[in-house]
């Protein structure tokens, strides 16, 4: 398996589990049974709402030698209530509790939006806090806090643009990660050159699209990876499914994937396409496909009245 190594030599595999939309009473056997097949990288967050049974699973896996500690990758991810620099280290202990575990490989500021502490579910303008009143810089002060206290042994950020990234060069600590959205039709290249000039590793979510997410968050018209005729010519070539190819696209391009199953033979099936090798014309082929299109576009942080906008979350 692939990894990407960082400069304290911890190495981090490329391929791993995402467990967003992984439901309680599916995820626990889903990462139990992904443990089992050899998946060693599992991508939680708070926000998903089901680290407490992902724990569960972790708790089994180490007392029955499925895996020991040291060997497995965990990351989660700060939520965005939590941003105030005195909240950072409680929500990761918290995190921690509910995973069973004595430390973090990796934690990330899940979003750069604040919401008020305690607010679930934001509907109105007074929801939300601005970044001008809690600027990213006291959040990342929390988390370098965090490292510290011997919390997490590495901090990065998700769904940060190069401009918020480029902010934070000077930092004690740059961020180490940059988790995004990134397939064919989204391939982020400008994002790729900038974090590999500076160190920073980047995951990419949603790689096949996020086909089940939310139906509110799905658009009529949006285009379907599955059905694109590039993907599935040269998915033929390799005999493998399109899900495969794409998996395979992006550790071909040196970054790191966290596709998310609940069902083994898929699960199987998504770890085999990480050993799939795309030839220089097939990667040029598919870099012919971006659009620059977001299935997750944020829209969901824009309300009125409040200070985010499409333009400056993602600064484009």
């Amino acid at each position: 398996m692939e990894s990407y190594r960082f400069r304290n030599n911890d190495q981090m595999p490329l391929f791993g589990l995402g467990t967003w939309k992984s439901e309680k009473g599916q995820v626990f056997d889903a990462v139990l049974e992904a443990l089992k097949q050899g998946y060693r990288h599992i991508d939680c967050a708070a926000i998903y709402m089901n680290e407490d049974e992902i724990g569960e699973a972790f708790t089994k896996a180490f007392s029955e030698g499925i895996v020991k500690r040291e060997d497995l990758w965990v990351t989660s991810k700060l939520w965005n209530t939590e941003h105030q620099r005195e909240y950072v280290a409680p929500a990761l202990k918290k995190t921690l509790s509910d995973l069973n575990l004595d430390y973090l490989d990796l934690y990330l500021i899940h979003w750069p939006v604040v919401i008020r502490q305690g607010v679930l579910s934001p509907k109105s303008a007074d929801d939300f806090q601005s970044l001008a009143e809690v600027p990213i810089s006291e959040t990342w002060l929390g988390m370098t806090e965090c490292v510290h206290a011997g919390l997490t042994r590495h901090i990065g950020v998700s769904n940060f643009s190069i401009k918020k990234l480029e902010q934070m060069l000077s930092e004690e600590i740059v961020p180490e990660m940059n988790q995004i959205e990134m397939h064919p039709l989204l391939q982020q290249k400008e994002m790729l050159a900038f974090c590999s000039e500076h160190h920073i590793r980047l995951t990419a979510y949603s790689p096949l699209g996020s086909r089940d997410r939310p139906a509110g968050l799905v658009k009529a018209t949006e285009p379907d990876l599955f059905e694109n005729n590039v993907i599935t010519k040269i998915s033929d070539a390799h005999s493998c499914s399109p899900a495969q190819l794409l998996i395979a696209w992006a550790i071909n391009r040196g970054t790191a994937v966290i596709p998310k199953s609940v069902n083994p033979v898929r699960l199987q099936q998504n770890l085999e396409a990480a050993s799939i090798t795309l030839s220089g014309d097939e990667m040029e082929e598919i870099a012919l496909l971006d659009k620059r299109y977001r299935y997750l576009d944020g829209n969901f942080w824009i309300v009125e009245g409040n200070s985010y906008t499409l333009e400056n979350l993602w600064d484009e």
